[in-house]
């Protein structure tokens, strides 16, 4: 089965659970996450723990939610959706009137058929979900004096803030503490692009990155609630990131069709930022590139004075971009496997690309006889230079100063094409790499 369609399989398992900063919608992810790869690693961290200027938030769990009109109908059910309850939102059970329960309600006027995504993770409240619609359907139909039964069946309390971290050990005879590092989130309820995508891509990443027959890095791959859990992790381990990590990745929203989105580090000049824009100039041209000033997700945070990791951010539509971001909208309809399939390859590509991108020198003073290698014609026509045309060129650049994908983008070609050239060139002894 193409791994598109396996990731896309994933997401459709993954999409009805109801997944917060913290509880057992998390727990619950983690672990079949887990299933697809077994040395996937799971933390808790204690509510309450101090993390640089923030502090572990309480668990959240919810069981159950509804609103029930006068005649006990449910107008509202948790079980039709788990976006119709605010994040984080208090327990609750009593009557109100009309005008109070409106108070409880957010919608997105600009979108009135969907219902939107919203959270209070630091101010103890509640409220509920519903499409403006159906708002209006309620001010509409019920008298001013009507009396409702609202519910939130939930708990907030001392627990844990849970996230997994996968490391995958280099495979290669050079000793090299370097990282790779790979970052997603898994605290979204059931929005498809903006949560699933990035940890079904991230999980199969690390099956293909075990595959590799050489590596010469050490691959970091997390999976955290976004913010407080980057900010947790970095807490604990921003030592080791800071000496070891040399390029990192931040995956969200990777699984629609549109278009890729690729959003620069602080000031657009680490070897993350070098290697995308290679890549993707190559993969798809039309690419967007995003400032620094444009991050909302853990980037910034990755970036943040004092961290300054190399990490960029990989999208395909970028989060605030497209206009099924936080809403109902963002379902299953909206990913595909071809999408999901298209981000595979871009990090995929990049990850090859990190591996072999030595800087390579010719062994030969002047211009080395191709000929009598194999490597150039030996009856000259026309036309039959364009065939070699890659190799003269990679030899003419590699003088020990370019590396890999500094010759890619001086030559136009992909790294991906280069790859083959450089086993044939090893091949020959006419480069070594540095």
């Amino acid at each position: 089965m193409h791994t598109g369609e396996k990731m896309y399989e994933l997401a459709e398992k993954l999409f009805p659970i109801c997944r917060s900063l913290t509880g057992n919608g998390v727990r619950t992810t983690l672990k079949i996450l887990k299933d697809n790869f077994p040395e996937l690693n799971i933390f808790e961290i204690p509510s309450g723990t101090q993390v640089f200027d923030w502090k572990v938030p309480k668990e959240w769990n919810i069981n159950d939610a509804y609103i029930k009109d006068p005649a006990g109908k449910k107008i509202l059910d948790f079980k039709n959706s788990n976006l119709h309850v605010m994040g984080y939102s208090v327990p609750v059970h009593k009557k109100t009137e009309k005008k109070e329960l409106l108070s409880y309600i957010y919608t997105e006027p600009s979108q009135p058929d969907v219902i939107p995504y919203i959270t209070s993770y630091y101010k103890e409240c509640f409220g509920f979900c519903m499409a403006e619609n159906q708002r209006k359907k309620i001010e509409a139909d019920y008298p001013n004096d009507a009396e409702f039964e609202i519910c939130i069946d939930s708990t907030l309390e001392d627990g844990y803030l849970t996230y997994g971290e996968i490391i995958i050990p280099p495979i290669n005879p050079i000793k090299t503490n370097d990282e790779i590092f790979l970052s997603t989130y898994i605290c979204h309820p059931s929005m498809a692009n903006n949560e699933l995508s990035g940890p079904c891509l991230a999980i199969f990443l690390a099956n293909w990155i075990k595959t590799l027959p050489q590596r010469r890095y050490t691959y970091r791959i997390i999976f955290i609630p976004e913010t407080i859990g980057s900010i947790t992790y970095l807490s604990k381990n921003l030592d080791t990131l800071k000496q070891n990590v040399i390029a990192g990745f931040n995956l969200t929203c990777v699984g629609d069709d549109r278009t890729y989105s690729y959003l620069e580090s602080r000031y657009a000049d680490t070897l993350a930022d070098k290697v995308i824009q290679n890549v993707l100039k190559f993969h798809y041209p039309d690419y967007k590139r995003y400032s620094f000033l444009k991050s909302g997700s853990d980037e910034r945070r990755y970036q943040s004075p004092g961290v300054d990791l190399p990490v960029v951010g990989l999208s395909r539509s970028l989060y605030h971009e497209y206009p099924e971001y936080h809403t109902s909208a963002d379902d299953l309809s909206l990913i595909s496997p071809a999408g999901l399939q298209g981000s595979f390859e871009v990090i995929t590509q990049c990850i090859m690309a990190l591996e072999n991108n030595y800087k390579y020198k010719v062994t030969t003073i002047c211009e080395p006889q191709l000929g009598r290698r194999g490597l150039y014609p030996t009856v000259s026509r026309k036309g039959q230079y364009d065939e070699v045309k890659k190799i003269i060129n990679f030899l003419s650049y590699a003088d020990g100063t370019n590396d890999l994908i500094g010759i890619s983008n001086i030559i136009k070609v992909p790294v991906k094409e280069l790859l083959g050239l450089v086993t044939v060139l090893n091949a020959n002894k006419l480069i070594e790499a540095r």
